[in-house]
């Protein structure tokens, strides 16, 4: 609210002293103060600038997942505008594939720039400037923020009055309307402005601006369009339009017009006084100031804000390649595209809205095509005349991203787009359509390979690929899902099922009046009639079902079994990948996309957004492909999976958004190990929104979360799926002793299933491990906990052995490689012996001196074979004693898989001291037996003392990947 406001609102004693006094040190009368306040309320032109931005400031629906943090003058980057004479307007029409080093090199103007009064012309005529671009170059932003700074004061400060059309919009108009009722109809507080009454010169202050000039239908034939300089003369609304741009109409006025390339002929040259096009972000710092306006003014935590400062470095490195993504980047509408993504896979929490990768990309291509239609042709236009532009798309450019994905291919000849777009087209209008589509949207989609350097190459040899390789795979998966890809048997069933079924109703009313006089048997021939719906719904559903065994098959295929998973395939196509790589062939990319999008575009919300683009997946459709696929999962996930591909299970199941799939197909899933898979926040909160999804009794076995990357944020975005877990692995992870607060609170739940923690490895240190401890005294549940090298130390040993005694079913203890020393470790040997189910206890790679060891081998003995107490199994070395240990086998094997990410040097002084040990306990063996047995351990701890030395460099001089 404004200050004005504000004073209208004081009391009524204070307002009427006001208005009898008068402002001495300012030397006005309160008369003239009022005044000008009514004035501002009353004021036409300012109530209009109110509501252009209260309008013009609405964010899309797709805007708010970001979180909202940014308005339009925040976000915005200016694009590239370019002044253009009238014999080169048509200039390069693919503007958005030229590489940043070839884009023109003229200075950028603004759209005010482009109302400054010009040499040719006088005041006396408003001037007439058309701004054309490409689909997703930003006319539409720019059209938005020219709005907003003109209302704010801060550009076109010469026009006193901006009145901005849709055009689509006006399309729409049925009936005749004057100009003045037309923007009364629209702008009711602009009814009886003087400056569209046509009276004088007024109308130079007034500037139109009409948005997508391509959806109306301009003629500019007099025996078309009639001449008529009358505002208050009704008119068919294109009419308006010609007659504003003739100057016949209001000739003082300014007009500005956005229009794409396929409409840039529809007005003629000598109607429009100035030509821009807008070229996008042709070079790699526009697009950083996009991406920086983006992620960093939706961050408002710092830790978050220094990881979206990391993702644009490493974004606008891959930029400056001038790599695919760089030509794709030329257009805004695809930097969006990539900021959603960046967003949806780095700043996923539990508290944003439920977002899929499948519904970006529908919002996306909502965005930029909702409810756009390809016309027939003809001066007037039906809906019967009308087609879906995104349906169109499917059936051209879907197709051919279907063939590629079949055939593993993702670059194409300029044939084969021949071949897929267009090339069955027979009639004048379909050509009409065709060259539309093909000015417009195709290189939207498919631009020139970066990597084959066309401009070196012949003609013929110049590659086209889809701008964002993912798009590819949407567009297979839609081409898919809509039932396109169908058989030559389904097609005809399909024709004889329209036709018989238009006249098979009036034919079976005909025959059952006539059988009634003649009852003849003849004619229940004609029944066969009704065989034919019946028999094409039986193959409808067959069709149905190999979609869903389609992706069955490319969830699980073989050859992509032990690539990454897809989420981080996705990020690398973004950021690119860092440190020497393989070379690879163009097509040799995988398709995991291919099956996880056809499973998202089941999801309801995305069926809704398609039914706005004109593609329609009817819910019969979904439930038959539903019910084929979950019998199809449940026959693969029953075999071993890679934990790259139980990774990609679990985001189809999330994409799919459909709670009791999801809960049918996890009653298969007795174990889930994604040891090795890099968690990041989006992975967690799929993992814990899947497992949400099943009923409370179910559990798993085990979830191996080792290797993960795991840390105390992540780890609470997991607390949901520990609930349904028995045995949790969270070794090797980067998990603080502020992480043992949430596993101690996981451990007092009252329905707590956790049989098993492993946190080998990970840095809880004396005080996490203290607070891990203040879980035994209200949980009965866990049997088996593994805290081997946490650094608890002699003080952590002394802390567990006095809790022991308050947990009584534990049953196995591992606290290796702590730095536990002889009198800590015997102290909770003892207290083990005296616990009434512990009978395992590990304490190997501590420092324990030889009479420590046999110290602790005595006391885990029972009485009756010379020991002091309870038989518990002590873990300290390969031998017990002048005996080899039964276990050594295990030690060893623990040793060799963790060893490289261990102290080189402390694992190599413990095999030295095992060998020791073994060396000593063979010479005082008294057979052959015996010693060849104690030979043969020895041979097993020299490889693995050998595989250590070498393995370590390896690892360390390895790939970055």
């Amino acid at each position: 609210m404004s200050s004005c406001h504000r004073q209208l609102r004081l009391p009524g004693g204070l307002w009427r002293r006001l208005k009898s006094s008068s402002y001495s040190a300012s030397g006005f009368h309160s008369s003239f103060f009022c005044s000008s306040l009514v004035h501002n309320q009353t004021d036409p032109i300012e109530i209009h600038k109110k509501k252009l931005t209260l309008w013009f400031s609405h964010l899309p629906q797709e805007e708010k997942q970001f979180g909202g943090y940014f308005t339009p003058e925040t976000m915005h980057v200016e694009p590239l505008i370019l002044e253009r004479k009238p014999e080169e307007r048509k200039g390069p029409l693919i503007t958005p594939l030229l590489k940043p080093s070839q884009a023109p090199q003229s200075d950028s103007v603004t759209v005010e720039q482009l109302f400054e009064p010009t040499q040719q012309g006088g005041r006396e005529r408003g001037l007439n400037v058309l701004l054309y671009g490409a689909v997703g170059t930003g006319k539409s932003t720019v059209v938005r923020k020219l709005v907003l700074d003109w209302c704010a004061g801060l550009t076109l400060t010469q026009f006193k009055l901006l009145v901005p059309f849709s055009c689509e919009d006006l399309s729409q108009l049925s009936k005749s309307t004057s100009l003045r009722d037309l923007v009364s109809r629209k702008y009711l507080h602009l009814k009886k402005i003087p400056m569209l009454s046509g009276e004088s010169d007024q109308a130079k202050d007034v500037l139109f601006l009409f948005n997508g000039m391509e959806k109306m239908k301009l003629d500019f034939r007099i025996s078309a369009t009639e001449l008529c300089s009358d505002p208050n003369e009704a008119l068919p609304s294109g009419a308006v339009v010609v007659n504003l741009l003739r100057k016949y109409l209001l000739p003082e006025a300014s007009i500005l017009v956005t229009t794409r390339l396929s409409a840039l002929d529809h007005i003629p040259t000598k109607y429009v006084k100035r030509y821009a096009q807008i070229y996008g972000f042709n070079d790699p710092d526009r697009q950083r100031a996009y991406f920086t306006s983006r992620l960093l003014q939706q961050i408002g935590e710092k830790p978050r804000n220094q990881e979206a400062h990391s993702l644009i470095e490493l974004l606008y490195l891959n930029l400056q390649r001038e790599s695919q993504l760089a030509a794709a980047c030329f257009l805004p509408s695809y930097c969006w595209l990539t900021c959603a993504i960046l967003h949806f896979l780095h700043f996923t929490d539990a508290q944003a809205p439920i977002r899929t990768l499948t519904g970006i990309y529908t919002s996306f291509l909502r965005l930029n095509f909702g409810g756009e239609v390809l016309d027939m042709g003809g001066a007037v236009s039906s809906p019967d005349d009308q087609n879906s532009l995104m349906l169109y798309v499917v059936r051209t450019v879907g197709k051919l991203a279907f063939d590629g994905v079949s055939k593993k291919r993702t670059s194409f000849s300029e044939e084969e787009l021949e071949q897929f777009v267009g090339g069955k087209t027979k009639t004048d209008e379909e050509l009409r359509q065709l060259a539309v589509f093909r000015t417009d949207v195709l290189d939207f989609f498919l631009v020139p390979c970066v990597e084959t350097k066309g401009s070196e190459l012949d003609e013929k040899e110049k590659r086209y690929v889809f701008a964002i390789p993912a798009m590819q795979e949407y567009l297979a998966a839609l081409y898919v899902v809509l039932g396109e890809n169908k058989t030559a048997l389904e097609k005809l069933s399909k024709e004889v099922t329209v036709v018989i079924g238009q006249v098979g109703e009036d034919v079976n009313t005909l025959i059952s009046i006539i059988s009634k006089f003649i009852p003849l048997r003849v004619f229940a021939v004609f029944n066969l009639l009704k065989l034919f719906p019946s028999l094409f719904e039986k193959i409808s559903s067959r069709s149905k079902g190999r979609i869903a065994r389609t992706m069955a098959a490319e969830m699980f295929r073989s050859e992509d079994s032990f690539n990454e998973d897809v989420l981080d395939q996705v990020e690398q196509s973004l950021l690119g990948v860092h440190g020497p790589q393989p070379q690879e062939r163009l097509d040799s990319r995988a398709f995991e996309l291919y099956p996880i999008f056809m499973g998202g575009l089941l999801h309801y919300e995305n069926r809704v957004l398609l039914e706005q683009l004109g593609c329609s997946i009817k819910s019969t459709t979904v439930a038959q492909i539903t019910r084929t696929l979950k019998r199809h999962l449940a026959a693969e996930i029953v075999k071993w999976q890679p934990p790259e591909e139980l990774m990609d299970l679990l985001v189809l199941l999330y994409e799919f958004q459909n709670p009791r799939l999801t809960a049918e197909v996890l009653l298969s899933i007795r174990s889930i190990k994604l040891s090795t898979v890099r968690m990041t926040p989006l992975k967690c909160f799929i993992l814990s929104s899947v497992l949400a999804c099943a009923p409370t009794r179910y559990h798993l076995e085990e979830l191996d979360l080792s290797s993960c990357h795991l840390t105390n944020d992540l780890l609470t975005m997991l607390w949901p799926a520990f609930r349904h877990t028995h045995n949790l692995n969270l070794q090797f992870n980067s998990l603080g002793p502020e992480s043992c607060i949430l596993l101690r609170d996981l451990l007092l739940e009252p329905n707590s299933t956790i049989r098993s923690l492993h946190l080998c490895d990970n840095p809880l240190s004396e005080s996490g491990a203290r607070c891990l401890l203040d879980a035994l005294l209200g949980n009965q549940s866990l049997r088996q906990l593994s805290l081997m090298h946490t650094g608890m130390g002699d003080k952590g040993a002394c802390e567990l052995a006095e809790r022991l005694n308050h947990h009584t079913g534990l049953q196995e203890l591992n606290v290796a490689y702590n730095n536990i020393g002889d009198n800590a470790a015997l102290t909770l040997v003892d207290a083990c012996r005296e616990h009434p189910s512990i009978h395992t206890v590990h304490l190997y790679l501590n420092p324990l001196s030889n009479v420590g060891k046999q110290s602790l081998y005595v006391r885990g003995v029972p009485p009756e074979q010379g020991g002091t107490g309870r038989r518990v199994k002590v873990l300290a070395s390969v031998t017990e004693g002048s005996n080899i240990s039964e276990d050594w086998h295990p030690i060893l094997s623990v040793i060799s898989k963790n060893a490289s990410s261990w102290e080189r040097e402390r694992v190599r002084e413990q095999l030295q001291i095992f060998l020791r040990d073994l060396e000593w306990g063979r010479k005082q063996a008294p057979s052959f037996w015996k010693k060849m047995h104690f030979r043969r351990v020895e041979k097993g701890v020299r490889q693995t003392l050998q595989m250590i030395q070498k393995d370590i460099p390896t690892r360390t001089g390895g790939s970055t990947k």
